[in-house]
Order: structure tokens, then sequence, then C-alpha cells
């Protein structure tokens, strides 16, 4: 087994995984963050926003609220990088400063996040925290892969993504958390 099976948790479709979902007892009804259509309109309120025409890039700061579809992302301050070939196609979101992504009763939290559009990827890093119902997961780096609806928590905070390394993640290592079990009568 690689050293990435080994230390990270596997996550499924409709719910975090159909493994960790079984383990469980989760109930698989409430949709999951990787079941999100990155397809649907980004909109978006800030404080203040910054447009880089030259840099083909917006930055947003303060009380940075963007929603899609669903899905929430809120932070201290987010970049925005886009291509204007005839209509503006948003390529990229990097959010930094006590980031949440939440969709249903599903809730991500961290340090720093990416949402690349064209991967259809969310990478968080730092501290991740992740929340269903009762149920949590802790760890150093998560990546929700849209397409698949695959993700995966690492205890680092390292890797072959575009966020590594990211501050005030706790290095321990190791993916923790804990799951609620059905109630016997």
């Amino acid at each position: 087994m690689t050293r990435h099976a080994n230390t990270a948790a596997r996550w499924g479709i409709g719910a975090f995984t159909l493994t960790l979902i079984t383990m469980a007892g989760i109930q698989a009804g409430a949709q999951a963050i990787a079941g999100h259509n990155s397809n649907a309109p980004v909109n978006f309120g800030a404080d203040r926003i910054e447009l880089q025409d030259r840099q083909n890039r917006v930055v947003l700061s303060g009380n940075v609220d963007i929603t899609q579809a669903g899905l929430r992302l809120q932070a201290a301050r987010t970049q925005l990088n886009y291509t204007d070939a005839g209509s503006l196609q948003i390529q990229r979101i990097t959010a930094t400063g006590g980031v949440t992504v939440t969709r249903g009763d599903e809730r991500a939290a961290g340090e720093v996040a990416v949402y690349d559009f064209n991967r259809r990827v969310i990478t968080m890093a730092g501290n991740v925290r992740l929340n269903r119902g009762g149920d949590t997961l802790n760890g150093g780096r998560l990546v929700i892969d849209l397409k698949s609806g695959v993700s995966s928590v690492d205890g680092r905070a390292n890797g072959s993504s575009s966020v590594t390394g990211a501050v005030g993640s706790t290095g321990s290592g190791r993916v923790t958390g804990s799951f609620n079990v059905p109630k016997n009568n």
C-alpha cells in the first residue's frame, strides 16, 4: 500500500465515503460537498473588491462570502484568477484567513483553500476540520475532487497539491476524528 493510501482517509459519493459511512453507521441521505455542481454561476460579496485587469485577477477582502449552487465559501480574503477570451471565466479561487466551505450539514474549515475550476478540485490545508452532523475529521490537508466525488484527508499539509505547508498545521501527521454509532434498543 502506498504512503498516501496509508495516511489518507477516503471519502465517497453521496456522503464522505461509502466505507466510512458503513463503518460509522452514518445515514447516506445528506448532500456531500463532493456532489457539488461546479458549473453553476459564482456569486460573491465582500467589504472591498480590487480588480487587477492586467493580471486577470480580482481580490476580495473583508468578510468574503462566495456561493455556487448551494456551496458556500467564506474567508477573510480571496483572489480570483480568470481568463478573458470574450467572456470572463474563473480559473481559480485562492482563499485565506479562517476559510470555511459549507454545503448542507457538512462543513470544512482550514487556514487556506484553493478551488481549481479547471481540475474541479477544492484543496484545503492548515488545521483542516471536517464536520457532518456529529461526526468529525481533523487533518492537515483535505482534497475534494468534484468530478469523481472522492475526497481525502491527509495528516500533514504536504504532497502534490497546490496547497502545501500551510501556516498553523499541527504537523502531527495523523488524521483524527470521531463518528457517532447507531444506538441499540
